[in-house]
């Protein structure tokens, strides 16, 4: 016995079942997820990015900071050795002239 035309057009093709639907619905949001997949990609080369720059400049700025303590050893190095010496005059006259400038640039920085 014959089934009368289930699932088939007139034509004799089958009528679009729920299971192309789906198909297509699946399809649609594997679509938006590749797009999304992609952004979070670029997001995170981003930021790898941004890091690696981010680390080179604490890179630069360590290797700054090491070459100023080593100026800034020589130079209280230097000041110990006046210090030691009979040029206590000139140490004093340093000093003077340290503290007239601080109140120069902080009289300078207060008016503004």
């Amino acid at each position: 016995m014959r089934r009368a035309n289930l699932g088939e057009a007139a034509t004799g093709q089958y009528v679009a079942s729920g299971y192309s639907v789906y198909e297509e619905e699946n399809e649609h949001l594997q679509e938006g997820l590749r797009a999304k997949v992609s952004a979070l990609k670029s997001l995170s080369i981003d930021i790898g990015t941004e890091v690696k720059y981010q680390n080179k400049m604490l890179d630069e700025m360590d290797s700054d900071f090491d070459s100023t303590g080593g100026l800034l050893g020589a130079t209280i190095g230097r000041v110990k050795k006046l210090s030691r010496g009979s040029q206590t005059k000139l140490l004093c006259y340093m000093l003077l002239f340290c503290l007239f400038v601080f109140f120069v640039l902080y009289w300078f920085i207060k008016l503004r």
